[in-house]
């Protein structure tokens, strides 16, 4: 297949589309947090929770709908773990975030192998089904690769500007980019610093979760370890990508997709001559190359890592 043919095919762009959704989740959460000041490295254990969490509520009889809010909750209430030690304790944002990755994979990881110890191969569920929008997805191709997708993966883009406004449009986002920028200012104005930024972590936290939750409930049907395997991380990296504004992150979380999506078709049209590992790293390469140009000018928060303790200067 020769690669102007991939580009052309509705099922590379499908792919995208599918393979993008995990990411804008996981991407609006982080951004949440750092517009708030806090770096949330917790987000590839906080997925992997939300993946288990939800696959697990279905399993056991739950409806999908449900698992969502389940796999939210339990992302929140990581985030409030995150947020006792790094905005209240003023922690090491780094150490709690690995150690809140490494707590809630670990404990999925066995709560999985507690709830189901004799199983070998993974069990399946009913997932979400694609819900094609009546009217938009008779639209020739485009219908087909935008309207023809799962419920999950509409929620994750229209949540774009939604993010978006409520950041820029509104009393509560200005609040929230100026806690991550100077909290100090923000004290003055009788908000509590420390309840605005737990509140942003929660909820940015809920997100990624879901974006976990996304891939056992939406696309895999099944829970196994392993799954989320560096999403999280890249999530982080696309919220410098995006200089922290919603609209650059969902188009960050498309540009990976695309390479994601590119790189396994490459790799089923080519000979082995060249080794399948070199296309797994090829999305991964191409993006470091691509956020090297883009955060070059990239304005981090100021109040980003620092913590805030009442009275100080």
């Amino acid at each position: 297949m020769e690669l102007l043919d991939i580009f052309v095919t509705l099922g590379f762009w499908g792919a995208l589309v599918r393979m993008a959704t995990p990411l804008i989740f996981g991407t609006l959460g982080e951004l949440i947090c750092e517009r708030a000041g806090v770096l949330n490295l917790g987000i590839e254990g906080i997925m992997t929770m939300g993946a288990m969490v939800a696959w697990m509520w279905v399993y056991q009889g739950g409806d999908l709908w449900t698992a969502v809010l389940v796999a939210a909750a339990a992302g929140a209430l990581f985030g409030l773990l995150h947020a006792v030690f790094s905005v209240y304790l003023g922690l090491s944002q780094h150490v709690t975030g690995i150690g809140i990755t490494l707590l809630a994979a670990s404990l999925s990881y066995f709560a999985f192998r507690m709830l189901l110890p004799d199983v070998t191969t993974p069990p399946k569920i009913d997932p979400f089904k694609p819900f094609p929008i009546p009217g938009l997805s008779e639209i020739p191709y485009i219908g087909e690769v935008l309207f023809t997708q799962s419920p999950l993966t509409y929620l994750a883009f229209v949540l774009v500007p939604i993010v978006g406004y409520g950041l820029y449009r509104t009393p509560l986002g200005l609040a929230l980019r100026m806690v991550g920028e100077n909290p100090m200012a923000v004290e003055a104005q009788g908000i509590d610093v420390h309840r605005l930024r737990t509140c942003a972590v929660m909820l940015g936290s809920a997100f990624m979760a879901v974006g976990g939750a996304f891939l056992t409930i939406s696309v895999f049907d099944a829970f196994y370890i392993g799954m989320i395997n560096g999403r999280g991380w890249i999530c982080i990296a696309l919220v410098i990508f995006a200089s922290w504004r919603p609209g650059k992150a969902l188009a960050g979380a498309l540009l990976f997709a695309a390479f994601e999506a590119l790189q396994i078709r490459v790799q089923q049209a080519s000979s082995a001559v060249i080794p399948y590992q070199f296309f797994l790293m090829m999305p991964y390469i191409l993006s470091i190359l691509a956020m090297i140009v883009m955060s070059r000018r990239a304005a981090y928060p100021k109040a980003l890592l620092v913590p805030f303790r009442k009275g100080e200067r």
